[in-house]
């Protein structure tokens, strides 16, 4: 997909309407996931976890360290609302990683406060005093103090969706004031000072710096990349950065050398388990999602996939920012290396995975995996006994579904 940061970014290539009933249905809350494609003003998934969850009671004055981070929705496009999130606390939160549960995750961020100020995509280009005090906050590679004022009590409601991490109450932003000074890393604020150079070009040069991803999808959220500035809604810059960084390192995967034998890496975390497998074949990637029955968007389960090969992918995947998040995890392993080969990674989602976390457990489980050390097989037939036996949905539900497996396949020097 071609993201036209450049010139304001178009939104999502939204599915078509399809059939209330059976299997469709059930795609359609995977390929949704909150975004309102069944043409419910409200999604019955999200509610359910929205109305159980314990928020503080606030007042309309809020001080503390924001973690940093800043939203900008995408409702009322090219009018949004954005402001910074600060802990109803006042202490800093870091943002969710591996190793907690999901109702540590979700008590953590129940007391991040969104605050909100109505703003058109075209003020990044000349921001005045609130919006340069936004982006303040996202160019900090450390939190970011600030006392913030709202016009009433934020509302006591939690939001969960599909790409990003579950917030707290919201409000409508009064007056902000930053209390601390933001650590901003030279090359960040450099290419945040350069307006030659585009969106794309940009995000390769910070991600190839060590800037992470989370403080690029800032920047690009925030207007504070590419020529023509604008804010672009925070779900849209997550998907959009981690597309523009996966195809600047395919690029460079498509110059390595073929793997010889077959490597198959696991992990799971957080109800979500991926194995991955990287065949000697010329590079193409391939994303298989299983939501097995009960977990948080599939009642009844759903089996899809979605890739491509060494040409660019031109439609908006079906899996959404999670494809995305995927992909960018096994290139970065495979750019490391130097090597090229056709990846089958499946994503077995359990019920254990009970509430939307945000696209960043897809890529930081995908990450996990392929930093763990692979098995290494001569067969195809070896290799996929042993991924079949660590999935839990039969493979005869699943195998069929892989574009992966099917035709010709290469066989690798060992067995010949």
């Amino acid at each position: 997909m071609n993201w036209e940061l450049e010139d304001g970014l178009e939104d999502e290539q939204e599915s078509e309407q399809e059939d209330e009933h059976g299997a469709e249905n059930r795609m359609k809350c995977i390929t949704c996931k909150g975004r309102g494609l069944c043409g419910r003003p409200v999604c019955p998934i999200l509610r359910r976890l929205e109305e159980t969850a314990a928020l503080p009671k606030l007042g309309r004055k809020i001080e503390g360290m924001s973690p940093p981070e800043v939203f900008v929705g995408r409702y009322g496009y090219p009018l949004v609302r954005a402001g910074p999130m600060l802990p109803a606390g006042g202490e800093s939160i870091s943002q969710p990683g591996l190793g907690m549960d999901i109702g540590e995750i979700i008590k953590a961020r129940s007391a991040l406060v969104r605050s909100e100020s109505n703003m058109v995509i075209k003020e990044a280009s000349a921001p005045g005093k609130l919006l340069s005090s936004f982006q303040q906050i996202a160019l900090s590679a450390a939190p970011v103090g600030a006392e913030v004022s709202f016009a009433r009590p934020p509302q006591r409601r939690m939001v969960f969706d599909g790409v990003l991490s579950p917030s707290g109450p919201s409000g409508e932003l009064e007056k902000m004031q930053i209390t601390t000074n933001p650590e901003i890393p030279r090359k960040v604020d450099q290419l945040a000072e350069d307006r030659d150079a585009g969106a794309a070009v940009a995000v390769g040069e910070l991600y190839s710096s060590g800037i992470g991803t989370d403080h690029i999808s800032r920047m690009l959220s925030l207007g504070l990349l590419g020529r023509k500035r604008r804010l672009v809604p925070t779900r849209w810059s997550i998907t959009a950065s981690d597309d523009m960084i996966g195809k600047m390192l395919k690029t460079s995967v498509l110059e390595g050398t073929q793997v010889n034998d077959y490597y198959l890496f696991s992990a799971q975390d957080l109800g979500n388990h991926f194995e991955i497998l990287l065949l000697p074949r010329p590079f193409r990637f391939e994303l298989l999602e299983i939501w097995m029955a009960r977990s948080v968007w599939a009642e009844e389960g759903f089996i899809g996939s979605d890739g491509e090969d060494a040409r660019p992918k031109k439609d908006y995947s079906h899996l959404a920012g999670g494809y995305y998040a995927a992909r960018l995890a096994v290139l970065e392993h495979l750019a490391d290396r130097g090597r090229q080969a056709a990846v089958l990674a499946v994503r077995e989602i359990s019920e254990a995975y009970w509430a939307p976390l945000g696209v960043w457990v897809v890529r930081e489980v995908a990450r996990k995996a392929m930093q763990n050390a692979p098995q290494r097989f001569s067969t195809l037939n070896q290799a996929l006994s042993e991924m079949e036996s660590r999935i839990k949905t039969p493979a005869s539900q699943w195998r069929r579904e892989a574009q992966t497996l099917k035709g010709p396949v290469q066989m690798s020097l060992m067995e010949f």
